[in-house]
């Protein structure tokens, strides 16, 4: 018996898939959302066994009860004023953590309290906000009873310390001046509570909008000239980014605080570096490493790492860039974009994909060959895309090949689709017609929506909006030529 049972966890350590340390960030910012169910079961089924969300909404949270995934719920951004207020806070705990903390309910491990709110681009707003909204929150989670097993933390973009760029090197890391006092403060209280430091780090964007930065230096696999830093060697930019937040914990006298990567990730579109194969380089290097427990050369061993995203998101904002609604390992319906081990191991244990998605009609929106006056089209298309998401239609994104009218059929069939393939959403003054044939081209998918329960969109009626869209066309830049 002894013998059967060694074999056992022998063959376990072999196969198994599960990543100590690795979790996924599970965004719900779409049109159409996959039952939570269905998600929990899809992280299930990868053996993955942490979650950071981005709200505490009731039907993810009930999804996850009796999971025993551990989780990490969020306060967003918008509401951190409210969290000022210490019985809002207390309110707050009871109402998405405590209520939860039963046999049987969510393993909830961190609240986030907000999200990067100490970006540069957000001019301060939430700067004299977070750090009392986290000590209420904390509080509240010790006075509920809850304190030593859940702890609250603030995912932080990586600007709030000086990265690594031009000449500057990791051990030169410090904290960026016009919240160095604030983010001390933040460290003290995060280290009197046992809580850790969460930063957001993100390889891609060294290289999105930066034709200079060396492209290899954004992958794992090896550079020609790696940085030299008192005698330490990066080949790579997450490695330098990590030890630079390592260095400026240790000139705030916090060098051994515990630190969580929220976010680390690759898009599979939207910009002319964002694309399956970089993605595939990407992960296909950062989890070996992981699994590896190599760290990083200033913090050696386990790295607790949330991957950057689980699905897309054809709702997000897209501000940062068009990328932005393209970082999941899964597409919109659930199903891999390319096979990688999430172990790391090379068990060949490929990412599955959500079971039993349902699907709207095979029928997809395209232009109406038999159309006369050809003089709205472009109007239309501008139309379509301020409705629905267009950004791979974006130069260097996967459709961005098209001609016009492929680009007019792509803009009306995703806009169709969005609108769960309303009849009045294939018309476009007469431009358009429903097909049942398979209009994708090439590396191109003209997608089909999921159908569910869950999808937030309404058909828009067509007609009423149209004049007032005409008068605003112009503030879109949409570009189409073929």
């Amino acid at each position: 018996m002894l013998w059967v049972l060694i074999c056992l966890v022998v063959i376990m350590g072999f196969f198994g898939g599960d990543v100590e340390g690795l979790g996924v960030n599970w965004g719900t910012q779409a049109t159409h959302k996959l039952p939570p169910k269905t998600v929990v079961q899809m992280l299930k089924d990868n053996g993955i066994q942490k979650v950071k969300l981005f709200d505490a909404d009731q039907s993810t949270m009930s999804a996850l009860a009796g999971s025993n995934i551990e989780v990490m719920v969020a306060i967003p951004n918008d509401q951190l004023a409210a969290m000022t207020d210490y019985s809002t806070a207390k309110n707050w705990v009871q109402r998405n953590v405590t209520r939860y903390n039963f046999d049987g309910g969510v393993n909830i491990k961190y609240v986030a309290v907000g999200n990067e709110p100490f970006l540069t681009s957000y001019n301060g707003s939430f700067v004299n906000l977070t750090f009392p909204a986290l000590k209420n929150i904390q509080n509240a989670l010790n006075e509920a009873g809850v304190g030593d097993s859940i702890k609250a933390t603030v995912p932080q973009n990586a600007d709030v310390y000086q990265s690594p760029s031009n000449n500057d090197v990791p051990s030169g890391g410090s904290f960026r001046s016009d919240i160095s006092d604030l983010m001390a403060e933040i460290i003290q209280f995060l280290s009197q509570n046992n809580a850790p430091f969460t930063v957001n780090i993100y390889p891609f964007l060294s290289l999105y909008g930066n034709d200079n930065f060396p492209f290899n230096y954004a992958f794992f696999d090896g550079v020609t000239k790696p940085i030299q830093d008192n005698g330490i060697a990066y080949t790579n930019v997450f490695d330098a980014n990590f030890d630079t937040l390592v260095s400026a914990l240790k000139k705030v006298g916090y060098s051994n605080l515990t630190v969580i990567v929220g976010e680390v990730g690759w898009p599979t579109d939207g910009d002319k570096n964002a694309n399956i194969n970089n993605a595939f380089r990407f992960y296909n290097g950062f989890l070996p490493r992981l699994a590896s427990n190599t760290g990083t050369p200033l913090r050696t061993g386990y790295l607790e790492v949330y991957l950057f995203g689980l699905i897309d998101e054809d709702a997000k904002s897209v501000q940062p860039g068009d990328f932005e609604r393209h970082w999941g390992l899964f597409r919109y319906d659930g199903q891999p974009k390319f096979p990688i081990d999430l172990s790391g191991k090379g068990n060949n244990q490929y990412l599955v994909g959500a079971k039993d998605v349902q699907y709207l009609s095979q029928q997809w929106c395209t232009v109406n060959p038999n159309a006369g006056d050809l003089s709205k089209l472009a109007d239309n298309i501008n139309f379509a895309c301020t409705f629905a998401d267009c950004t791979p239609l974006g130069y260097g994104s996967s459709c961005n090949g098209l001609d016009t009218n492929g680009n007019a059929s792509y803009a009306f069939n995703v806009y169709y689709q969005t609108q769960n393939q309303a009849d009045e959403a294939c018309d476009f003054n007469g431009l358009a017609m429903v097909t049942s044939q398979n209009i994708s081209q090439a590396n191109c998918n003209f997608t089909i929506q999921v159908a569910t329960s869950y999808s937030s969109s309404r058909p828009v009626p067509l007609l009423a909006l149209t004049l007032l869209m005409l008068l605003i066309f112009g503030t879109f830049g949409f570009d189409f030529g073929g």
